[in-house]
Order: C-alpha cells, then sequence, then structure tokens
C-alpha cells in the first residue's frame, strides 16, 4: 500500500512539472527510476496516463481525470490520518513558497519554535522575489504580499505591514532631509522589486494628498538588495516595515516624512485551488498570524 502511495504522490508531481527529471529531483529520484515507477502506474491502471516528448510529458485525458481523482483522495487520506492522530501532530513535508526577504527576516527566525511543536514534520522554504506557482512548485501554501488578484485560490488575511520612506543617516547628510513631499522629487531613490515609488505613489495627512513618483540610477531585483542599497547610502527606498525594521532599530536607516502615510501592504496566505488546505499549512498560518501580525499592528 505505501509503495502505491508514494507512487500516486509521484504521479501527482510529475502531472504538475511536466517533468520526469524534475519530480525526481524534488523527491530524491533517479530519471529512470521515475520512468519506471510511471510506466508501472500505467500498466497497472490500464490506461496512458502521459504523453511523452523530447521536451516535456503531458497529462492525457485519462490522466487529467486520474489526476483530479488521485489529488482527492490523497488529500481525504491526509486528512483521516491526521484526525487519527488527534489535532495536535503533525506529519510529512510542508512546502511554503514566499519572498525571499519575508523568510529571512521573519519566518526562518520563528520557524524553529514551530517545528518544535511537530517533531516528525518537515518544512521546506521555497524563497524567491518572483511570485511561485504554487501548483508548478508543489508548494502547500504561499505567502504574498499586496493586494490578490481574482482567484480560485483560498486564502487567508495574515497581516498588513505599514510602507516607510527610509533613507540611511550617510544619505541624508549629503543630500539633505525632506520636509515635505514636494521634496522627494530632488532625491535619488532605490527602485526594487517592493518599490512603488517608480510606479507612483499617494502620501497622505489630515485628509490632504500628494502623490510623487521616485526616480534613481541604482535598481535591483531583490528586495533584500534594495535595502542594502539604502543602507549604503543609495538613495530613498519605500519599502514595508517588516523589510526594514532591523535596519531602523539600529539607526542603520531612518524613517523620513513620518506625520505622512502610504497605504500599507497587505500579507495573505494563499493555498493550491482546488482542494482544502493541508492541515499543516493551516497550523503554520495560525502561528505566523500570531507571531508577525502584532508586528505590524504595533508599527501601524
Amino acid at each position: 500500500m505505501n509503495d502505491k502511495l508514494s507512487t500516486l504522490r509521484l504521479f501527482v508531481r510529475v502531472a504538475h512539472t511536466s517533468s520526469f527529471s524534475r519530480a525526481g529531483r524534488e523527491l530524491g529520484l533517479s530519471q529512470p527510476s521515475v520512468s519506471r515507477q510511471i510506466a508501472e502506474l500505467e500498466a497497472d491502471v490500464g490506461a496512458a496516463l502521459f504523453t511523452r516528448s523530447t521536451r516535456a510529458v503531458k497529462l492525457t485525458d485519462a490522466g487529467a481525470d486520474y489526476l483530479t481523482r488521485v489529488e482527492s483522495i490523497l488529500e481525504a487520506l491526509e486528512e483521516a490520518d491526521h484526525a487519527a492522530r488527534g489535532s495536535s501532530e503533525l506529519r510529512g513535508q510542508l512546502r511554503v513558497a514566499l519572498s525571499t526577504s519575508f523568510g529571512i527576516r521573519e519566518v526562518i527566525p520563528r520557524i524553529g519554535r514551530f517545528m518544535a511543536l511537530h517533531p516528525a514534520l518537515h518544512v521546506e522554504l521555497l524563497m524567491s522575489d518572483d511570485r511561485q506557482d504554487l501548483i508548478a512548485e508543489g508548494a502547500d501554501v504561499a505567502i504574498r504580499f499586496g493586494t490578490l488578484p481574482d482567484s480560485s485560490a483560498r486564502s487567508r488575511l495574515v497581516g498588513r505591514s505599514a510602507r516607510l520612506l527610509v533613507a540611511a543617516p550617510s544619505y541624508l547628510e549629503r543630500a539633505g532631509r525632506p520636509l515635505e513631499p514636494s521634496d522627494l522629487s530632488d532625491h535619488a531613490f532605490v527602485l526594487g522589486p517592493s518599490s512603488v515609488a517608480s510606479l507612483g505613489s499617494t502620501l497622505r495627512k489630515d485628509g490632504r494628498e500628494v502623490s510623487f513618483r521616485g526616480e534613481g540610477r541604482f535598481a535591483t531585483s531583490v528586495n533584500e538588495g534594495a535595502t542594502a542599497a539604502a543602507v549604503a547610502g543609495l538613495g530613498i527606498l519605500t519599502v514595508g516595515y517588516w523589510g526594514c525594521r532591523n535596519e531602523i532599530a539600529d539607526g542603520r536607516l531612518v524613517a523620513i516624512l513620518e506625520d505622512w502615510v502610504l497605504d500599507p501592504v497587505e500579507v495573505h496566505a494563499v493555498f493550491p485551488p482546488g482542494r482544502g488546505p493541508r492541515p499543516a499549512a493551516r497550523a503554520l498560518i495560525d502561528y505566523l498570524v500570531d507571531e508577525v501580525a502584532p508586528i505590524s499592528a504595533a508599527r501601524a
């Protein structure tokens, strides 16, 4: 039975990655082993589940129908196992997709306590500043910043992060400290994935609204790089509080125009569409809501 379940889980990963080799790497199997197990599964089922080419493997119509049924069975089995063990014990592999900055700064320092509560649970963080595809990556949950597009995926609000304008003391000594939003046009900005300055943003104070757009000579595709560049004095950065609170606490960055407010950014947990969240994914998000939401509330 365990061999069949392992093969079914392998089938699901091949289906979502369209690759024998990638599914094998994720599960610690060689490509020939994956190919053999899938061929044996097809022989057992009595139908071709994939079409093979030199570029990829794709589900047949029979394979697509089989995938829907298998995922439902695996989900129900996991829920049954979880219920039988008791709601406090979590097992298996939990894959979490999230931004590199949030993972390094907020999740990794806290994940040890969560894992200590669940010693049979294995956690893998899929960290990237690009938005990952939950299905292709095999993620059980993603933590995403910003407005969510319309989607069939389920989501839960984790918290809201204040967004700030920050700069290094060395930059402000050299370029001067902005006292009004209109002063921002004379300053250089650091541009990163989460920075809204280059797209244009609005500051609010006492019913007044002032729009601004930042320009700068330095840009990076990584949020941690943007924060590091601001610390190095390369310009002003618009950043969520979670992305700069350590630097503000130790004085490497200071907030500017603090009496003006930028719209906060929402942080959501997003679960794959088409099935209920895994118990381990629900438990982790419950834990993170308790751990990180008070931080943003305190800043706001």
